[in-house]
């Protein structure tokens, strides 16, 4: 059986955080609860102290069946290398120049929202590469434009 899978950052800032991520996949943060017309007054209707209301959330797809992803708040900040890392597919079927140049313009956008570019590999026929950018969300998390 197929299961599902939420995809979960350590972060210091879930709110700006899955701002950004939403921005970069295309999802929207999700909603509050029916009949909450902002999570600020959800939370505040449920007693979560003020200092917890940016502990948690999330960004759901706008379409289809993706991953929801979720941001949670933790205390110590990011210190190695990513062991994982998400490829987001911005130039799928493209090779070439036209491969890279929509992958620069992505990266441009993104650099705009606050990531920072990591570095570029061309593509290459000799060794199969196709081409990416590696770049690094607001935090330092690692992620390729592929």
């Amino acid at each position: 059986m197929t299961k599902e899978v939420q995809i979960t950052f350590d972060c210091a800032d879930p709110a700006g955080l899955a701002a950004f991520w939403a921005e970069l996949l295309g999802y929207r943060v999700q909603p509050p609860p029916d009949g909450f017309n902002s999570w600020d007054a959800a939370l505040e209707a449920f007693g979560v102290p003020r200092d917890q209301w940016n502990s948690r959330s999330a960004i759901l797809p706008i379409e289809g069946p993706h991953a929801r992803v979720f941001f949670q708040r933790v205390p110590e900040g990011k210190v190695v290398k990513n062991r994982l890392h998400l490829d987001v597919r911005v130039a799928p079927g493209l090779e070439g120049d036209d491969r890279m140049n929509v992958l620069e313009t992505e990266a441009n956008r993104l650099e705009a929202l606050g990531a920072i570019r990591a570095y570029r590999v061309e593509p290459d026929k000799a060794t199969m590469e196709s081409g990416f950018i590696t770049m690094h969300d607001p935090e330092g998390n690692e992620f390729c434009l592929d």
